[in-house]
């Protein structure tokens, strides 16, 4: 056995996956920043969601050039969240690791062994996250660094802690799938690891995961974030679908690391912060499926629309703009340029 032969052998491997639906603009650039990582005891598994463009062509191309690249094409399309749990299924038995990298985004080449160095001092350790670049575009003043909250040196984090921190309103470090490093263990215990089909499944995996497990952190920038038109993320932000999921994880997670009061009061402060944007939404006459998506979330909570306290925070919102007339006069222009576009 040669020498490089016998250092894959002592490292344990490592699955990356990376989900796509018509990948095509930025597929070349995520999967050659996985070919180029200085660890190099990885599977890679392309999952295409019964793409329309050059997404399969592209996946096969890089699968034959090297063995450790397989390429899954569904049968069927899927939402993102179930092409993610296809991929996590896919992931070998021996895999000690499981490492996303989302189609549009990339890794930089320190990222697998950086993460696997601090999981594998930390047994403990289920979650490994790091900074990450986000940006697009080539104005630079667009870009930032996230997910920098933890103070440093700080590496590894009480899951429960950790979880009651981000849970009462403190500062999120979970990332994204692409800065974060899971351990596969943790990844095949169920059917599907992402538990729900939110675009914040990945967060619930997190407070799902840190039940039993601690967090581990890396000080450095790892991965990086495209930000573009047509990400997940963007959806999210239209619908704004951030702020139901908080409620969701905490009626699903909050028992594990919160009191019983404590649970209460924060499902309390969230429900309140929930009408002040659906007043918000109001006074910005957001369409039908702003409104449906949102009665639906509230009704699965145990907590249908209540038309009083819907009333009352608008009440209290165009009191604010009334007496706050240049904000009042930038939401009217924005819907005007809205209703000619």
């Amino acid at each position: 056995m040669g020498i490089a032969q016998m250092e894959i052998s002592v490292r344990p491997l490592v699955s990356v996956v990376t989900p796509v639906y018509n990948g095509e603009p930025y597929l070349v650039e995520c999967i050659e920043s996985v070919l180029a990582q200085t660890y190099s005891n990885w599977e890679y598994i392309i999952v295409n969601n019964c793409s329309t463009d050059r997404t399969l062509e592209i996946a096969q191309e890089y699968a034959k050039k090297d063995n450790r690249v397989r390429v899954h094409n569904n049968n069927e399309f899927v939402g993102v969240i179930a092409n993610h749990n296809i991929a996590f299924r896919l992931i070998a038995p021996r895999g000690k690791y499981c490492k996303v990298v989302s189609a549009d985004d990339w890794i930089l080449p320190e990222c697998l062994a950086e993460m696997v160095s601090l999981a594998e001092a930390n047994p403990t350790v289920g979650i490994v996250g790091s900074y990450q670049l986000s940006g697009g575009g080539s104005n630079w003043r667009n870009w930032r660094v996230r997910w920098a909250e933890l103070p440093y040196p700080n590496s590894v984090i009480p899951g429960r802690e950790l979880s009651r921190l981000q849970m009462m309103g403190g500062p999120y470090v979970f990332g994204t799938p692409t800065s974060t490093l899971y351990r596969s263990d943790l990844v095949r215990r169920g059917n599907a690891f992402y538990p729900n089909a939110t675009p914040e499944a990945d967060t619930s995996a997190c407070y799902k995961c840190l039940q039993e497990t601690d967090f581990g952190f890396v000080h450095q920038v790892l991965s990086y974030e495209r930000v573009h038109e047509n990400t997940i993320s963007k959806s999210a932000k239209e619908l704004n679908a951030y702020l139901p999921s908080k409620i969701n994880d905490l009626l699903a997670y909050g028992s594990s690391c919160m009191t019983k009061s404590e649970v209460e009061t924060r499902l309390h402060e969230l429900l309140e912060d929930y009408y002040r944007m659906l007043a918000v939404g109001a006074v910005n006459l957001r369409d039908k499926r702003f409104w449906t998506y949102h009665q639906g979330r509230l009704k699965e909570f145990g907590h249908p629309l209540s038309r009083f306290k819907l009333c009352k925070a608008i009440l209290v919102k165009v009191l604010d703009l009334l007496l706050n007339p240049k904000q009042t006069a930038e939401i009217l222009l924005n819907h005007a340029k809205g209703n000619h576009t």
